[in-house]
């Protein structure tokens, strides 16, 4: 099979049908076994190629020197990712978590109450709550909204049988239906710090407190105590429960609760006397199963989802690569020219691309190539301007004007359609090269 025009080397042959020879020479059967010729004649494989193509470790050499600079910056980068992940994904913990230090975690409210000798345990289900509720204990519910049917009938039956204290966190009328039928919301509450203004003993002693922000709530109860008002409504409510002894308290902030707002007025202590009024405090923060199926609106992303601490991972390694694709990516300019390490023969060239060619079964591509170099050439010799070189109405007549056989089918020569074997694609080289003999000679 044959291949296009060579590209100029150090031996380009000649003008006048070397190049059609060489190619259809090329194109021919090369016996089983028989390795390529190389330039100058040598039978034998070129020693460079030879020993790369012999071992895989000097190509490996190779790619380790000219990217380890690269490789061990990047290596680095995600050892100590890993390194801040791990660490920081044991101390990390979500919003309103008595185990997180971070400001919007609960340690100190915790660390408090132990101190006063109140023991705090974390579930993450209304099961788990409903099974460590008594009349010793407080159940904090940080995400009331948060639960799904199941959930919230199992912490009612907590505020009507445990004869404990509930505590529960910004509920809104999502929740209350369920949890607190006889309280309604009326709207939000301004951030602001407000003094309580009730007779609650746990408000009367914690004074002014930062309870706005969240909701506020009113009651047709006689018996339920609301302080802390904004515009007539309390941000704190005090309902009693069925059973002797128990009540539920609506909290409309949980701002007392966060570590950077525990110090501000009275809050430590209002947080200190409604979670520590018993000896035990269940800690109930909704785990992802029990978010509400109903509310789509409540789900989480993916990106929520991810620990802390690996997000910072991730945003590490998103810049590592950024900076490794900007560092190894090509440089903006002109393009400069170089000489390259090894001359590469004409002959060599065509005589590898025919063998692709042949390869691959492509002689219609390679008959296509045959033909417009042979036309590109015709067109400087008979005076046909190279951009009308490939009109067989400009070409074909001043061809036939140089042949002697002005009746010769020059249309199947130069605009044919694909030879059907090797063979055929031979001739046709033969064809071409006879043309432009006859052609350069007239």
């Amino acid at each position: 099979m044959t291949a296009p025009t060579p590209a100029p080397g150090n031996d380009a042959p000649p003008p006048g049908g070397t190049t059609h020879g060489t190619a259809a020479t090329a194109a021919a059967p090369t016996p089983a076994g028989a390795p390529a010729p190389l330039p100058g004649g040598s039978g034998g494989p070129a020693p460079g190629r030879a020993t790369r193509g012999a071992t895989g470790r000097g190509g490996a050499l190779v790619v380790w020197r000219r990217y380890r600079g690269g490789l061990i910056c990047l290596g680095i980068l995600l050892v100590a990712a890993i390194t801040l992940a791990a660490l920081g994904s044991g101390s990390r913990h979500g919003r309103l978590d008595p185990r997180s230090a971070d400001p919007d975690g609960s340690r100190a409210v915790a660390e408090l109450l132990q101190a006063h000798g109140v023991t705090t345990r974390v579930v993450t289900s209304a099961r788990e709550a409903a099974a460590a509720a008594g009349p010793g204990t407080t159940v904090l519910v940080t995400d009331p909204d948060r639960l799904g049917d199941t959930q919230r009938r199992t912490v009612r039956s907590v505020i009507d049988l445990s004869g404990g204290r509930t505590v529960l966190l910004a509920p809104s009328a999502l929740s209350l239906h369920d949890l607190a039928p006889a309280a309604r919301t009326k709207g939000a509450a301004l951030d602001r710090d407000l003094d309580p203004v009730c007779t609650l003993a746990a408000a009367v002693s914690a004074g002014r407190a930062t309870t706005g922000g969240g909701y506020r709530y009113t009651t047709g109860a006689a018996t339920g105590t609301g302080c802390y008002p904004t515009d007539g409504h309390p941000t704190l409510l005090v309902l009693p429960s069925g059973t002797t002894g128990g009540d539920t308290v609506l909290l409309g902030s949980e701002s007392i609760l966060l570590n950077k707002e525990l110090a501000s007025e009275g809050n430590a202590s209002l947080a200190l006397q409604l979670l520590g009024s018993r000896p035990e405090l269940v800690w109930y923060l909704p785990s992802l199963t029990e978010v509400q199926d109903e509310d789509p609106g409540q789900q989480k992303s993916l990106f929520e989802l991810v620990p802390r601490g690996w997000g910072w991972a991730l945003l590490q390694l998103f810049f590592a690569a950024v900076l490794a694709a900007l560092w190894r990516a090509r440089r903006l300019g002109p393009l400069v020219t170089e000489k390259l390490p090894v001359a590469i023969r004409a002959s060599e060239t065509t005589e590898g691309r025919a063998r692709l060619y042949r390869k691959a079964g492509a002689r219609d591509r390679a008959a296509t190539v045959l033909r417009a170099a042979t036309r590109e050439r015709l067109a400087a010799l008979v005076g046909v301007p190279p951009t009308q070189a490939h009109e067989p109405a400009a070409l074909l007549p001043a061809v036939s004007a140089r042949l002697t056989d002005a009746h010769r089918d020059l249309t199947a020569l130069l605009f044919g359609t694909t030879p059907d074997d090797d063979a055929a694609l031979v001739a046709l080289a033969d064809h071409l090269d006879a043309l432009e003999r006859e052609v350069r000679t007239s």
